[in-house]
């Protein structure tokens, strides 16, 4: 969309009303880039759009704005999507506000049916570094691969000796990534997550 581009925001808007997600989709995009997207946009994209692609935009685009507490509310709302990569994505945004109810995000990485939903939780309650999550993150360790490399990740933000004992027991993990990441972290050395990210 053009609109983005030349600064028009009010014919970005009038496309979020259109019957076709993928304008809807880069209309908010476009929205961004003229700095007029704001919090009550997102909000009611992420209640209200049929569609997943739309609502995963607008979780990307919530980690670029101020987080008022109804984007919050409907940032965790997410974490219940049907869709899994709408859960994935909220999840990145709530770990980027730093004040995601974390006990939300331990369920998500708790029971969420989709690995990649588990293990976008366990980043985010790394991300947070708030201690009741803990207890998530190491239930973590004993998931698929991928999730057990994410906990490993993440323990990175909590301190004591069920964390150093948790790393040492990952060190002798059959995967060899999440041994490499348990490794590096033992050795004091730099964050895993710095070699290989994710994108969200």
């Amino acid at each position: 969309m053009l609109a983005g581009h030349r600064g028009d925001a009010q014919t970005a808007r009038r496309a979020l009303g259109s019957e076709d997600p993928r304008l809807r989709e880069v209309a908010l995009g476009a929205l961004s880039r003229t700095a007029d997207l704001d919090p009550a946009t997102l909000e009611r994209v992420l209640r209200e759009d049929p569609d997943a692609g739309v609502r995963r935009r607008a979780c990307d685009l919530a980690a670029t704005l101020p987080f008022s507490q109804p984007l919050l509310s409907a940032l965790v709302a997410a974490l219940r999507d049907p869709d899994a990569l709408v859960v994935e994505a909220a999840c990145w945004a709530l770990g980027e506000s730093r004040s995601a109810p974390v006990p939300e995000l331990a369920r998500t990485a708790r029971a969420h049916p989709d690995a990649r939903a588990r293990e976008a939780a366990v980043a985010a309650i790394g991300s947070i570094g708030d201690p009741c999550g803990l207890p998530a993150v190491l239930d973590a360790l004993g998931d698929r691969p991928s999730v057990r490399r994410r906990a490993v990740v993440a323990l990175a933000a909590f301190d004591g000796e069920e964390v150093q004992a948790a790393l040492e027991n990952a060190v002798a993990d059959r995967d060899w990534q999440v041994r490499e990441a348990a490794e590096i972290l033992l050795d004091g050395g730099e964050d895993p997550e710095r070699e290989q990210p994710q994108e969200p």
